[in-house]
């Protein structure tokens, strides 16, 4: 069982990106904020997403801010896995329940607090993905493995794979060479 969310957490980028995230938790919300740069492109990206009392993400809300100027988009989920993008029905997404934010360490909470993970046992955790300096939204093939009570085998399409260590409640405490928690 999972200790109850913090009101707050931070995370400090590392390697690649240059930055911070705030986020603030609290029952069926996750509100928080990035401001970074990356490949010499800074950007700053605000966001709220909405749980269902199961962690099923239900609506999201993200605005990020680029030299290219503010853009923002809205996706809703009935919970099921039928998604839409700005009002506009998006199949592509079909049987998604969670969202992951490329400009958040925060998101890959969802997984860890929605889905039985036995330990050894490879879960697969495929989500909504929204790129922060654009916003572009796509499929995102993952999987978790559950090694003890803390960390976790992270692998998603690409290859890419990391150690993900967790603290009692569920929330990243260090990502490699993506972010590690200051508060």
């Amino acid at each position: 069982m999972l200790a109850a969310v913090p009101p707050f957490a931070a995370w400090q980028f590392v390697d690649a990106v240059d930055g911070f995230e705030v986020a603030y938790l609290g029952p069926g919300r996750l509100r928080g904020h990035t401001s970074a740069v990356e490949g010499g492109r800074a950007y700053a990206v605000e966001y709220e997403i909405r749980l269902d009392e199961r962690w099923i993400t239900r609506t999201v809300r993200v605005t990020s801010d680029t030299v290219d100027g503010p853009r923002s988009t809205v996706l809703r989920s009935d919970g099921l896995g039928t998604w839409t993008v700005d009002g506009v029905p998006a199949p592509h997404l079909d049987g998604l329940v969670d969202v992951d934010l490329e400009a958040s360490a925060c998101t890959n909470t969802l997984p860890v607090h929605r889905l039985t993970m036995p330990v050894g046992e490879v879960v697969t955790a495929s989500a909504v993905y929204v790129q922060a300096s654009d916003l572009a939204v796509r499929r995102l093939d993952q999987t978790y493995q559950r090694l003890d009570d803390h960390r976790f085998d992270y692998r998603s399409e690409g290859g890419f794979r990391a150690m993900l260590t967790y603290d009692d409640a569920g929330l990243v405490l260090d990502y490699p060479g993506i972010a590690v928690r200051v508060a």
